[in-house]
């Protein structure tokens, strides 16, 4: 049997651990200045802003918190560690987006009804204020999203504030000039509808880790071909790859090799072959020569 470990994730999760920090400080700081906005000025597109904001504060702030327990080491009850929790943490941030998005929604329907005086002014400092903060934030963690899952959630619950404050000073500079007070609501419905598509993506995304499923960008056909073509090995069966996190890619395999071929070499060889083409770095293999199938019957799945 062989196992080859990726050494360099807990160095990839302190850094971004620092910049979830970083943006967390930001974010927090104007979430309260932004929601008691939205209760002077009565605007709902501000509202919808001000509760992403809320969301994107309590997305980094959970996503913080998965990868403090992620680092702590495996043990006889979880032989792979708690780096699980990134994941459940950036499902739940999903979900909770999802809810934002439906309630933004359901409170534009209202307004369609019942129109309300809008403060254009503060409006649009305030989301421009939004748009600088959610700008700093988005620089931060634009890079970590493409590697955690985790950060990959709170970055869209940024990106998505982003568009939202611009909505708001598009819709704040409308009303002043026309007076056509409906448009907020067009607005608010708009970052609703943009921000669920993205969110359902997510969702899938970290569903799709948490049922084991084949990472994505990974092929289990291109996998056994890689490994067939070492030489020595004459068949693969039990090919199994999956996540145990973001990046964190697995795979077990039964690897059939000539009788006279160099058992140690071969396991090498194959570790090596997955690793570089895959940058799969958890590979256990169980090396096997056509003996052992002649005298042991093949187990039924």
């Amino acid at each position: 049997m062989g196992s080859n470990h990726d050494h360099g994730s807990a160095a990839v999760r302190e850094g971004h651990q620092k910049k979830l920090i970083m943006a967390l400080a930001l974010t927090g700081s104007f979430m309260i200045a932004e929601v008691i906005g939205a209760w002077i000025t009565g605007s709902l597109a501000l509202l919808s802003d001000a509760s992403h904001m809320f969301t994107d504060t309590a997305a980094l702030a959970i996503s913080l918190i998965a990868l403090q327990i992620a680092k702590r080491p495996a043990d006889q009850k979880r032989t792979f560690g708690y780096a699980r929790l990134e994941i459940l943490a950036s499902t739940f941030n999903a979900v909770l987006l999802f809810l934002v998005a439906m309630y933004i929604l359901y409170e534009a329907y209202q307004r369609f009804f019942m129109p309300a005086e809008i403060a254009t002014g503060a409006m649009m400092w305030i989301a421009i204020a939004g748009l600088i903060i959610n700008l700093i934030s988005m620089r931060l963690l634009a890079s970590a999203s493409n590697e955690s899952l985790n950060v990959k959630g709170a970055y869209l619950e940024v990106w998505s504030d982003m568009l939202g404050s611009l909505g708001v000073i598009i819709a704040a500079l409308i009303i002043r000039f026309t007076g056509w007070t409906w448009v907020d609501t067009i607005v608010a419905v708009a970052i609703g509808l943009w921000v669920l598509p993205r969110t359902w993506q997510l969702l899938r995304e970290s569903l799709g880790i948490l049922m084991e499923g084949v990472p994505r960008g990974l092929d289990v056909t291109a996998i056994e071909a890689t490994i067939l073509g070492v030489d020595g090995v004459t068949d693969v069966h039990d090919l199994h790859v999956w996540a145990v996190s973001s990046g964190s890619n697995v795979m077990t395999s039964h690897v059939v090799i000539r009788d006279s071929a160099d058992g140690d070499a071969v396991l090498a060889a194959v570790v090596e072959a997955v690793s570089d083409a895959f940058e799969i770095h958890h590979c256990t293999i169980q090396i096997e020569r056509a003996a052992f199938h002649e005298s042991v019957p093949s187990p039924s799945h």
